[in-house]
């Protein structure tokens, strides 16, 4: 199935325009990674990031798991919005992608927030004692299934559990590929768990949005 664009170029323009600006430092990353880094595509753009912010912010979120630094984008911005004293423990398998992600966490005042931990995250997970208040996966798609499995304990009640890419380009619509069919299977996973209660949002890829009753 051929990628669909969800949202035409011209609203996203003009959402982004009516969004609030990133910081020096998360312009500075995410023009490094298009201009580095291969599969900048995966990284989250501004609108995604800023809402991301806003639901830290919301929630009055102090500890926060995220599974898939990638440059560590996302990261940063929550960690922005988290009090002196938040936490946020962030996982990726890719040693180019946590050097390039430490690099940049260094340089922000946020960054002594964040605890990047390198390795397979069903591993690092094993490790990691709750609650947490919010948790964002953004990792491998085939794994997605699995990554909520081991998390959904550790968030405590009236948590928020947030997936990206719910919508993966549209192929959801008609899966052909694994990872189309892991992300459908997914989908129908979070709906039909009794645990939460959730909403999928067509931001950006499509991002699913879940509290933990």
């Amino acid at each position: 199935m051929a990628k669909l664009t969800l949202i035409p170029p011209a609203i996203e323009e003009y959402a982004l325009a009516h969004t609030t600006p990133p910081e020096p430092l998360l312009a500075e990353l995410q023009e490094f990674t298009y201009a580095h880094m291969p599969g900048a595509g995966m990284q989250v753009g501004v609108t995604a990031g800023t809402f991301l912010r806003l639901l830290v912010a919301l929630t009055g979120a102090r500890r926060v798991l995220e599974l898939g630094t990638f440059t560590g984008y996302s990261a940063l911005m929550m960690a922005g919005a988290l009090p002196d004293d938040g936490e946020l423990v962030t996982c990726d398998v890719n040693p180019r992608h946590a050097e390039v992600a430490q690099r940049f966490f260094d340089k922000s005042p946020h960054g002594r927030k964040i605890q990047l931990r390198l390795g397979a995250a069903l591993e690092t997970l094993e490790s990691l004692r709750g609650p947490f208040d919010l948790v964002f996966i953004d990792a491998d798609k085939g794994g997605y299934g699995a990554y909520w499995d081991a998390v959904v304990p550790k968030v405590r009640s009236g948590g928020l559990l947030v997936a990206d890419n719910v919508l993966w380009s549209g192929r959801v619509l008609s899966p052909e590929a694994p990872d189309d069919h892991a992300v459908v299977a997914f989908n129908a996973k979070v709906a039909a768990d009794p645990r939460v209660e959730q909403v999928l949002l067509t931001v950006r890829d499509g991002m699913l949005l879940a509290r933990k009753r």
